[in-house]
């Protein structure tokens, strides 16, 4: 009964009946503020010591071993052989490059 008695008359006082108090609101507001900064501020010391002290943030992923198929690797590197091949053809001027401006 005491809790709905107090919720009342808070609801009273928050209502734009009762003469305004810009000191005490300003108050509110401040403390309130304080309260934030200091959450913040403990919250990111909590989040750097775990990160220093090799934690990690959230859930941890389990690492699965990569599966690797031999003939697709085997055929990236034939492809960038063949392109080594061509880029020496390039440089060394086995093909020359006509410019249609001059």
């Amino acid at each position: 009964m005491n809790v709905h008695i107090d919720i009342r008359s808070l609801l009273k006082r928050i209502s734009g009946h009762t003469r305004r108090d810009p000191v005490r609101d300003w108050l509110t507001l401040l403390i309130f503020s304080a309260i934030a900064l200091m959450g913040i501020i403990v919250w990111n010391a909590w989040v750097f010591d775990t990160v220093v002290n090799g934690g990690a943030i959230g859930t941890t992923t389990v690492e699965t071993q990569p599966i690797f198929n031999q003939s697709t690797l085997d055929s990236i590197r034939a492809t960038f052989a063949s392109r080594a091949t061509e880029e020496t053809k390039y440089i060394t001027g086995a093909y020359t490059f006509v410019d249609p401006s001059q």
